[in-house]
């Protein structure tokens, strides 16, 4: 994203009266991590973890400004549990329906920044 992007939208914006929303995305697995230990020369070390995991989930959030206004962050969760037909991302569906509530939840116009 150039810096330019985001003084354009700043603009917009502020000619709008409108929330500034930057609106960004990230999956994390729900795999126990990697067990590590220590133990005496000649001894192996025995760990346990627990399972194989229970899928990934995923989160995407809004941060949102406004001159005179405290900031806003409004997120959606989604989990993924591995199974038949489930979804392991946001789709087209999930975003307009943050952004919906975004607009609903902030009473105003907004002007969103994505990243890619």
């Amino acid at each position: 994203m150039a810096a330019g992007d985001v003084a354009g939208g700043k603009m917009v914006a502020g000619q709008r009266r409108a929330w500034l929303v930057f609106e960004d995305e990230a999956d994390q697995t729900l795999r126990p991590p990697e067990a590590r230990t220590w133990e005496r020369r000649g001894h192996t070390p025995v760990v346990l973890v627990s399972g194989k995991g229970s899928g990934r989930v995923s989160i995407a959030g809004l941060t949102c400004y406004r001159p005179g206004q405290r900031s806003r962050l409004i997120y959606r969760t989604i989990t993924h549990r591995g199974r038949k037909n489930e979804r392991r991302s946001f789709s087209e569906r999930d975003y307009i329906a943050l952004l919906d509530a975004a607009h609903q939840q902030l009473d105003g116009p907004i002007v969103c920044v994505w990243t890619t």
